[in-house]
């Protein structure tokens, strides 16, 4: 058994200090305020130019680019970064507008699936445009094409620790 002072020295100095230094700190409160207020913008412009939330267009967009336009809810929930009983009222709200239309998995009747209807095509398809322009102004022609690479690559190395087992 190995007590806290016989620890490997490399444990040891990762974290000797609990405190972020300064600059630590600088750029981790950028990605905070990214992390809120970016979403909140694009929400922001998705419901005053097509009357959707962030989720819904992105469930829409997801249910557009597979097989049958036809996804199982809980896989659609791991595509969208939402809960499942999230996602079930956000559908619902879809559903009611004609956008989607859920059923039980014909393969599998324990599980549904959610289907993009075409009236929930010609809304991705008329939301789209202003959608991309928003993000290409925000983001993709605020960076170099490497810097967007770059960004891209650290938020899947951050998103693979969030979803690894904790050490």
């Amino acid at each position: 058994m190995t007590t806290h002072d016989q620890a490997p020295q490399a444990a040891k100095d990762e974290h000797a200090d609990p405190w972020l230094t300064s600059g630590e700190l600088a750029s981790w409160m950028s990605v905070v305020r990214l992390i809120t207020r970016l979403p909140w913008a694009i929400d922001a412009q998705l419901q005053r130019d097509a009357e959707l939330s962030m989720v819904e267009y992105m469930t829409l967009a997801v249910l557009s680019g597979v097989p049958d336009r036809t996804l199982r809810m809980s896989t659609l929930a791991e595509h969208t970064s939402t809960s499942l009983s999230r996602l079930s009222h956000m559908v619902k709200r879809l559903e009611s507008r004609g956008y989607v239309r859920r059923e039980p998995d014909p393969s599998d009747g324990r599980f549904t699936n959610a289907i993009l209807l075409p009236a929930g095509v010609s809304m991705l398809e008329s939301a789209a445009p202003g959608h991309v322009a928003y993000v290409r102004h925000l983001v993709v022609d605020n960076l170099s094409g490497e810097r967007l690479r770059r960004l891209g690559q650290d938020a899947e190395r951050i998103l693979q620790r969030i979803d690894s087992p904790a050490r």
